[in-house]
């Protein structure tokens, strides 16, 4: 992915949150987050998003605001931050107006997108939902590498080894992974954990849609009592809003965790914490 947006590569990483596949509960977020920091002492957030969501541009970037943020305590000089890049690769379509698979943003001027604010701030999105819906058109642009690693995350549930091998000319490092996500898939406590997590995923989602239903028929509701434009549009936006807040007051008495809560409503995590 460095290499397809013109950097240095990873050479050495270590992975700063390793946890045990085993060990991942159920009813956590949605969202696989790993931590790594590299020899050049660059910090990478990588993402895996198999849901669309609402808010799903500003949750990416409040991703990689945390990071950046908690490089530092107080007192530490600025002069320490190094750059944090955020890697999303997004199992559904985003982003209709570009067209490249692999879109990075950067903070650039208005005046000169050339001229950047802070080299420190990358996000890399790897907008896989597109490639399937165009039926992977876009592939040849991308570089060897990257174009490997997309076909194992698109293919890989689907492909013999051999048929693997040829799909990504035997890439080495892409070969290791498929061998290790077969190990994974033939495992039976493993198959029955993700049987579970995509039943919880399936609940979730009917739950959060019969809930945006009723609070977008009550916004309705109120906005035609109302009798004007200005308060069916407020209507409908309250209704809403209350809808989100009325899941996410019903999942917090289930015992959600918070994560869950914020990924599957939008809401800030200051409000969730302030429900009863």
């Amino acid at each position: 992915m460095l290499i397809d947006s013109g950097q240095r590569p990873i050479r050495e990483a270590t992975v700063l949150n390793p946890y045990s596949i085993k060990e991942f509960a159920i009813g956590r977020q949605l969202i696989l987050d790993v931590r790594a920091q590299d020899e050049m002492n660059r910090w990478f957030n990588i993402e895996v998003q198999t849901a669309s969501h609402t808010a799903f541009r500003e949750r990416t970037a409040l991703h990689w605001a945390d990071m950046f943020s908690s490089q530092l305590r107080t007192g530490d000089d600025f002069s320490q931050l190094q750059s944090v890049i955020s890697i999303v690769l997004a199992a559904f379509p985003i982003f209709p107006k570009l067209r490249r698979i692999h879109t990075v943003f950067r903070i650039t001027a208005e005046e000169n997108p050339e001229v950047l604010l802070s080299d420190h701030f990358q996000m890399h999105y790897l907008r896989q939902g597109d490639l399937a819906k165009r039926q992977m058109a876009g592939m040849d642009e991308l570089c060897r590498g990257l174009r490997d690693w997309l076909n194992f995350f698109t293919f890989g549930g689907t492909k013999t080894e051999d048929q693997m091998a040829q799909l990504v000319d035997n890439n080495p490092a892409v070969m290791t992974a498929y061998e290790e996500f077969k190990r994974f898939t033939s495992d039976a406590v493993m198959r029955d954990l993700e049987w579970r997590r995509r039943r919880f995923i399936e609940d979730q989602r009917l739950y959060l849609g019969t809930a945006m239903a009723e609070g977008r028929a009550e916004g309705r509701a109120e906005g035609k009592a109302e009798g004007k434009a200005e308060g069916k549009a407020e209507g409908k936006a309250e209704g809403k809003a209350e809808g989100m807040y009325e899941i996410a007051r019903n999942m917090k008495r289930k015992g959600y965790g918070i994560e869950v809560i914020m990924e599957l409503t939008g809401l800030a995590r200051e409000k969730i914490e302030c429900l009863d």
